[in-house]
């Protein structure tokens, strides 16, 4: 059953539409989607708190910068007495091209410091994660001002059919379960 929704990014509006911050997008589709209105600052995050067919689920935004991803998570699975497995990160993948999807119960960061922050505090990688492709630039020396930079407006049709979409595999996860989502969640969205 999962209890607690973690998007990842950096906080500050010079990070907000960034493709690094995908996670935080995915995360403001869902509180718009569910009206949340009132977030409280609590385990280094912006939490938002709401029940999803009939259960408690938790809505974070890490504070600590991508990096440090890690220190939020695993504040917030001791104070909320969740386990791993109960959570699913939402994060930004330059091995997926814009416009993939990838849901997973578990496995390695893949190199992403997010989620090597999260598996170095949390000690597994047995959580379930859902991939969103940025794609990568074509000069591999300029991975760190592209994920630092915004969608250009080509690309933004499209990031709004991922918002979407990505949407709709988390309630389906929190609904029913993640292994259930799977197939919706990894199928092309275009």
């Amino acid at each position: 059953m999962i209890k607690l929704l973690v998007g990842l990014g950096n906080p500050g509006k010079k990070y907000e539409k960034t493709r690094h911050n995908v996670g935080f997008m995915i995360i403001d589709e869902l509180i718009k989607k569910l009206k949340l209105k009132d977030h409280r600052e609590e385990c280094l995050s912006h939490l938002y708190k709401t029940k999803i067919d009939g259960r408690e689920v938790i809505l974070a935004k890490p504070q600590t910068y991508m990096n440090n991803s890690g220190l939020a998570v695993v504040n917030l699975l001791e104070e909320y007495e969740i386990l791993p497995e109960e959570m699913i990160v939402i994060y930004d993948d330059l091995d997926l091209p814009l416009g993939k999807l990838r849901l997973k119960l578990e496995g390695s960061s893949g190199g992403h410091h997010g989620i090597e922050s999260i598996i170095r505090e949390i000690k597994t990688e047995k959580f379930p994660r859902l991939k969103v492709g940025i794609g990568r630039p074509k000069d591999k020396n300029q991975v760190v001002s592209y994920v630092l930079s915004p969608f250009n407006k080509e690309e933004e049709a499209l990031l709004y059919k991922v918002l979407d979409r990505s949407k709709e595999c988390l309630l389906r996860c929190v609904e029913f379960s993640p292994e259930s989502a799977i197939n919706f969640c990894n199928a092309p969205i275009i």
